[in-house]
């Protein structure tokens, strides 16, 4: 049984603007400095539908969160959402499959990204012992941040999250009197299957405004500040990725394949100069950095969310007697992320990480039709997607064309991952029974 918000103890301080900077700097990660020169390479000048299209489904699944979020107030985010419509087994998943398969491995991945990146400035980073040092100052530090308060979280997110969109936004900016118009004329129509491999690979640049709301029994106002934040979250990101990828396009042209690695510090260099190589590089950091701030701001949320409905260790549901942050979670969470991070045996895992989160969507939106069949959630003065049910179904048949584009080898380590997770809770639920 969920938590009704009185009973959570934690502060109310995160409003429309800090979520909707939230959504924005979670989304704008740092694949969007790599992806345009990989887009064009297989669509040309033509890139921007898939920019379109991917704009168009993600909204699809922003409107859903945005329905089943301005219902559920409480901490969990989506797993909070899954269960309350589905059942403790359908949250049980949810929350593992969602901090565990989802996050924790992809934050040890963007660990190593970080490192590798600052290598350009620090070369000894390259030394094992070292870049092990670097990871427990990276995660520790982070760590206390947010156990000391939600709202330095939330400052710390706002502060990479400008530093990240400036530098981006300067390149737009600059760069559009660098472009040249016959770089951005098709010279081929691209097909459906072109489109389509292109779509799923950018996708992934989209996910990351399931990540925020979990912070919704930190959230003012949910009701209208969840719907608000994630359209403008949203919507931002979607003319930002358009801007950056008409500009890199613009400016490079055919030579934009040449420049896989970083597309964007290439543009940069014609533009600033080799500062403005620099710069890149710089918001590169900050754009890493500014990912795993609001990783663990928030998926230690989802930890805290379990334990306070049985699901995981009670420790984890304590809340700190003076910072009023659920500390033992945070610490947990930024713990395992430093182990991954250290060992870097995690390549596999990071395939079911984009998986995982996908069924996490598909779970939001199957839950979005199933509370309003049940009516068991107040709606008064909550959003309700317009179209009835026509807009999540639309989001399902997305999400399941997506999954079907997974390898077979996917398939089956995502399905054993589910197995897995599966036996655990009839093991946690048998002890239940009979302690």
């Amino acid at each position: 049984m969920l938590l009704t918000p009185e009973k959570e103890e934690l502060k109310r301080e995160i409003g429309v603007r800090a979520l909707a900077l939230a959504i924005l700097n979670m989304t704008v990660g740092a694949g969007i400095f790599v992806i345009p020169a990989i887009i064009a390479e297989n669509l040309g000048a033509a890139a921007i539908l898939a920019y379109l299209i991917c704009g168009a489904l993600i909204f699809l699944i922003a409107l859903c969160f945005a329905e089943v979020g301005s219902k559920i107030t409480v901490s969990g985010g989506t797993y909070a959402y899954i269960e309350t419509a589905f059942g403790p087994f359908a949250g049980f998943l949810a929350n593992h499959v969602f901090w565990l398969g989802s996050c924790v491995i992809s934050d040890a991945a963007l660990a190593n990204a970080l490192a590798d990146t600052l290598k350009y400035f620090f070369p000894f980073l390259q030394q094992p012992i070292f870049r092990t040092i670097f990871f427990i100052l990276l995660f520790g530090g982070l760590a206390v941040l947010n156990i000391r308060s939600v709202k330095h979280g939330v400052r710390f997110i706002e502060i990479t999250a400008f530093g990240k969109l400036i530098p981006l936004l300067l390149l737009v900016v600059v760069g559009a009197g660098y472009v040249s118009m016959d770089n951005l004329r098709w010279t081929s129509t691209p097909t459906i299957g072109s489109l389509g491999a292109a779509c799923l690979l950018l996708i992934f640049a989209f996910t990351g405004m399931e990540t925020p709301v979990t912070n919704s029994g930190e959230i003012k106002n949910v009701k209208r500040t969840v719907p608000l934040g994630i359209f403008f979250g949203i919507g931002s990101v979607l003319i930002l990725y358009m801007a950056i990828q008409l500009v890199t396009q613009g400016v490079l042209g055919n030579t934009i394949s040449a420049h896989k690695d970083s597309p964007l510090a290439a543009v940069a260099g014609i533009i600033f100069g080799p500062a403005g190589i620099t710069l890149m590089i710089v918001a590169t950091s900050i754009s890493m950095l500014g990912g795993l701030g609001g990783e663990i701001l928030s998926i230690p949320r989802v930890l805290y969310a379990g334990a306070r409905n049985g699901i995981l260790p009670k420790v984890l549901g304590e809340v700190h007697p003076r910072y009023f942050t659920p500390h033992v979670a945070v610490a947990v969470y930024a713990f395992l992320g430093l182990v991954f991070a250290v060992s870097g045996g995690f390549k596999q895992l990071a395939i079911i990480s984009g998986a995982a989160t996908l069924l996490i969507y598909l779970g939001v939106v199957l839950a979005t039709i199933q509370l309003r069949r049940t009516k068991s959630i107040a709606s008064e003065n909550t959003f309700q997607v317009p179209g009835g049910i026509l807009i999540p179904l639309l989001a399902v048949g997305v999400i399941i064309w997506l999954l079907t584009s997974l390898t077979p080898m996917q398939f089956l380590s995502f399905a054993i991952f589910i197995l897995l997770l599966c036996v655990i809770y009839y093991i946690i639920t048998a002890m239940k029974k009979n302690p």
